[in-house]
């Protein structure tokens, strides 16, 4: 839904908050940049627009719209890409299904989601779900590494105004509990592949009688690639949850469990419903041919069972053997105590990498259902990241919380190029059906990667290219010559995946005689060391994988700055272009709520502010427009201003909220550019302008705050009604006028 023909920038439709917010604030951001010469145009990368993009021949013309994921795919290749990239939606099945019966409402004929799908016809609807489901952006947008850090002005203002902090004791009952085997980590195999080995590959389950399943017929590696394949025992894990329930209920501590079923779409739902299956077991035993008769799948979590129970004859009779179930068990870590809404309601409501990070920062309190903190067992299934948690508590417990106000900061370098390491988030994991062997099958014949599994498991695949392993040691290389500050790579050689990178990383680095400038740890031994570092008020460079980090930009940042939502997040694209995102969402929907309640939204687009001045710095410098240039210094001069004048939205009715920010922000730019020295011409567009919307303070603050502390009707949530959407975000006619007189 490109609205210019060949834009200059394109900012990203998103989804909750975020695109509430950009509804605000988009119109002042193509305002300025018009002055300057620059377009900024629009792609739809929504839940809601990515599910009406994959089904054209269901819809009306008018309702239809293009795949613009699939086109943003392409661009970001283009040396001249430059796109601000918002958080989405990255759906689990749950929030999938709200989207689309929330569409079918507003007159689109989506066809429902085949949880069980059968027919052929199911098969290929669910394929097209499927693609939608999870991490379905990122991976096609990342076409380079990632270079994550606070920026200036925000870590400036952290310092100064540090944010709260649990406190942390040493007989905090608070563990990070995990598998000691049979997990991912520890039945990983990888190599990294030959040129022989390169070319189209196949992934197949062998029965035990000889007969061949075949779970992926063509999968293509180029040479160089690293290939990993894994699996998690279905079996440890049931065995490895019930022992942490009885453990949790011993030590009288919450029990939780922390996945992300949203990026690794495929494993962690499946292990989720291992947790809500073992949490429920007497009532499974009882009742398990009655409730999948009804189609209760536990891997859709409590909420929905609870529901589909309800609906059923026997709900009586089964609700009491779940509430005597639940009466035995240890209390659960809860995502809302006051609405009764459980760690094993939903499967994207508890994410490892929003969740934990809180969790610590708050001394290792978690909410219980009497809506009171609580110690708590923070249960992660699979050993390959959970050392970093397991560390941090451990080290907290140690030394107590540090103060943010003295605090250094953990900066990332990110592998993520050419879905680099995307394990579990797609089509090559598998839950296995019957016994077996699963085997990769190269080009060349050659099977190095086999496992023997059994009917349950949950086996996966991931590939890392070459070209992108050596792209991520390279830009480390300059970040760390850059900086000059500490620099690790986090990678365990006695990990398998690891192991094989590592024959890339020691070369590179000999040959670019920066051996000594970098240190090669362990993430448990890497977490330790930053943690240290960072107390001392020195700053650190993370050089990790995928995982780690999404993981790692959101744990420091959480402890160091109090969100995640405020960091420069800056995509180095391979082909030279530039993808800069704006921080995380995973607040986004409790926002939504607020502001439809009253009217208030408390998203912060700091973010935003500091992804569009990156965005215009870099413009200027592609396609030589200084004037660019002068718009993006501005922003930077502007979003200090909005820290430093204390503008950033707060949580409450009556206090600045993210329209009144937006037009402080607007304000600060805008005299920002009509003091700058550099452009007369901007000075002369720009002097006006910052008059104008100073001496109409008063009255811009009193229409956004018009209709503050009532119910907001935005039409949708999923899907918004855009004229309602704009009546609610755009309500000054003062400000718009001044905006229009640019």
């Amino acid at each position: 839904m490109t609205n210019i023909a060949s834009p200059d920038i394109i900012y990203t439709k998103v989804d909750e908050a975020p695109q509430l917010a950009s509804v605000s604030l988009l119109p002042v951001i193509q305002s300025f940049a018009s002055a300057a010469g620059v377009s900024v145009g629009v792609k739809d990368i929504s839940l809601a627009g990515r599910i009406i993009a994959a089904f054209p021949d269901n819809l009306s013309a008018d309702q239809r719209q293009a795949d613009d994921l699939a086109e943003l795919g392409e661009l970001v290749k283009n040396p001249n890409a430059n796109v601000i990239k918002l958080p989405n939606i990255s759906a689990s099945a749950p929030q999938l299904i709200a989207a689309i019966k929330e569409l079918q409402d507003k007159g689109y004929a989506i066809p429902d989601y085949p949880e069980n799908p059968k027919t052929v016809a199911e098969k290929a609807i669910r394929n097209r779900f499927d693609a939608i489901k999870g991490s379905a952006v990122n991976p096609v947008l990342r076409e380079g590494n990632s270079d994550r850090r606070a920026a200036v002005a925000v870590k400036n203002y952290a310092m100064s105004n540090p944010h709260s902090m649990g406190e942390w004791v040493p007989d905090s009952k608070t563990v990070v509990s995990t598998m000691s085997s049979d997990d991912f980590f520890s039945n990983e195999k990888s190599v990294t592949l030959t040129a022989e080995q390169a070319g189209a590959a196949r992934i197949e389950l062998v029965a035990q009688d000889g007969s061949i399943t075949v779970l992926k017929e063509s999968v293509s590696y180029s040479a160089g690639t690293v290939v990993d394949a894994t699996f998690m025992s279905g079996r440890a894990l049931d065995l490895f949850l019930a022992d942490q329930i009885e453990q949790t209920k011993a030590a009288g501590v919450l029990f939780s469990i922390h996945l992300k079923a949203t990026m690794m779409k495929v494993s962690d739902p499946i292990i989720f419903g291992h947790a809500v299956r073992v949490f429920l077991q007497p009532v499974f035993d009882a009742f398990g041919e009655t409730l999948a008769a009804s189609g209760v799948n536990p891997n859709s979590g409590l909420g929905a069972l609870l529901d589909q129970v309800a609906d059923m004859p026997e709900a009586e009779e089964i609700l009491a053997a779940i509430a005597a179930v639940m009466a035995d068990r240890p209390a659960l870590y809860m995502v809302n105590s006051d609405k009764g809404i459980t760690n094993l309601h939903v499967p994207s409501d508890v994410i490892i990498d929003a969740s934990l990070p809180a969790l610590i920062r708050a001394g290792g309190k978690g909410w219980g259902p009497d809506g009171a903190a609580a110690d708590t067992n923070c249960v992660i299934p699979d050993s390959s990241y959970a050392p970093i948690y397991d560390e941090s508590v451990e080290y907290f417990k140690e030394t107590g919380a540090f103060d943010p106000a003295t605090a250094g900061t953990v900066q990332n370098v990110g592998l993520m190029a050419q879905k680099a390491e995307e394990y579990g988030s797609h089509p090559t994991t598998f839950e296995i059906p019957h016994d077996g062997t699963v085997r990769i099958v190269l080009a060349n014949g050659d099977m190095s990667l086999t496992h023997e599994v059994v009917a349950g498991d949950i086996w996966r695949s991931a590939s890392t290219k070459q070209a992108p392993i050596e792209d991520w040691v390279q830009l480390a290389i300059s970040r760390q010559k850059s900086d000059g500050c500490q620099s690790i790579f986090w990678l365990d050689e006695s990990r398998a995946h690891d192991a094989e990178l590592l024959k890339y990383v020691t070369p590179i680095l000999a040959a670019a005689a920066v051996s000594d400038k970098f240190q090669i740890l362990t993430p448990r031994a890497a977490t330790r060391l930053s943690l240290e570092t960072i107390r001392q008020g020195k700053n650190s460079i993370a050089v990790t994988g995928n995982v780690l980090r999404d993981y790692l930009t959101d744990l420091f940042p959480i402890l160091e700055l109090g969100t995640s939502a405020k960091m420069l997040s800056i995509v180095k694209l391979m082909n030279g272009g530039g993808l800069f995102e704006t921080g995380a969402g995973g607040s986004a929907p409790k926002h939504v709520q607020q502001l439809m309640q009253e009217n208030h939204l408390r998203w912060d687009s700091l973010g935003e502010f500091c992804a569009l001045g990156e965005s215009l710095k870099f413009l200027a410098d592609t396609k030589a427009n200084d004037k660019a240039r002068v718009l993006g210094r501005a922003v930077d001069r502007a979003t200090q201003d909005i820290l430093d004048r204390n503008k950033s939205p707060r949580a409450k009715v009556g206090q600045t909220d993210n329209r009144s920010s937006h037009y402080y922000f607007a304000l600060y730019w805008s005299q920002a550019l009509a003091t700058q020295n550099e452009d007369q011409t901007l000075i002369a567009k720009f002097a006006p302008i910052a008059a104008a919307l100073a001496e109409n303070e008063s009255q811009i603050l009193e229409e956004l705050a018009s209709n503050e502390g009532s119910p907001a009707d935005l039409g949708g949530y999923f899907l918004t009604d855009v004229q309602k959407t704009e009546k609610v975000m755009r309500p000054s006619q003062t400000l718009l006028r001044i905006l229009g007189e640019l």
